[in-house]
């Protein structure tokens, strides 16, 4: 039998705590299948006072799937545990990636399918993160924006990622559809972000902006979203392939870790 657990809706459109699981422990396979079955329905999981050592962290990560190696972050990677890393505080003036809405990575080939934070040092004040659903932002479209939308594709580059660390931007630009269908819920979901989607594959950056700059608003309306407040030992994860993220950078030099681990995903269809 399962060990009792309760979900609890945080937004009408993202979001929900779990309760009553021990994520420092192994979880046995029916509640897994209730705490994923959570993730696919609402996008994104709060999980209260776990307190993860980095050991524990990565055997829930494994859970998930591959936890992936991730290009240009090398620099903030925990060398005892590979594929994790050490998020700090880096400062106002280099929030730059961080305080924009996005998904993760997404100029990659085959973008991250998931990622989790484990909160070790917040804050008094300050630090949320906020999120958003693409699922939302996509079925609240218009019948003929849909049909405008069909079959586009955006052009993503990880350039201000790389320059966050000094490094060349190696990586070369992935072409991926506007709109894609999530590959276990079915689901169909925006898949733009301000960050690394730099134009819309056939047009020329002018042509692409409006419709970008549009899309871009929608992806983040307030109805669409949840913002977390930290405790130490939360545990957040969040579904890359339909939402969105933000980390608000209003706490000054005060110190904030966070340990993050990705999950490999697949090519966007």
């Amino acid at each position: 039998m399962g060990t009792p657990i309760s979900i609890t809706r945080l937004t009408g459109s993202i979001g929900t705590e779990i309760k009553g699981v021990d994520l420092r422990h192994p979880l046995d396979d029916t509640t897994f299948a209730t705490i994923h079955q959570a993730f696919l329905d609402h996008c994104m999981l709060v999980f209260r006072g776990q307190f993860l050592e980095p050991a524990a962290q990565m055997t829930f990560a494994h859970r998930w799937g591959e936890v992936l190696d991730a290009p240009y972050l090398k620099p903030i990677e925990m060398p005892d545990h590979p594929g994790m890393l050490v998020v700090p505080n880096l400062g106002k003036d280099r929030s730059y990636t961080t305080e924009v809405w996005h998904t993760d990575l997404s100029f990659m080939p085959a973008p991250p399918a998931l990622t989790m934070l484990a909160a070790q040092v917040v804050p008094e004040a300050g630090g949320d993160t906020m999120f958003a659903s693409q699922y939302r932002a996509y079925e609240t479209l218009s019948e003929r924006m849909k049909h405008i939308l069909e079959g586009l594709r955006g052009l993503h580059g990880g350039g201000k990622l790389a320059g966050l660390f000094g490094l060349a931007d190696t990586a070369p630009r992935q072409s991926h559809p506007i709109v894609r269908t999530h590959p276990e819920s079915g689901r169909k979901a925006l898949y733009v972000n301000p960050l690394y989607t730099q134009s819309i594959d056939g047009l020329t950056e002018a042509e692409s902006r409006g419709l970008l700059d549009f899309l871009f608003k929608q992806g983040c309306r307030p109805d669409f979203t949840y913002r977390h407040q930290w405790a130490r030992g939360d545990v957040v994860m969040w579904d890359n392939r339909c939402a969105l993220h933000y980390a608000v950078h209003d706490h000054g030099e005060a110190p904030r870790v966070m340990h993050r681990t990705v999950i490999a995903g697949d090519i966007p269809q």
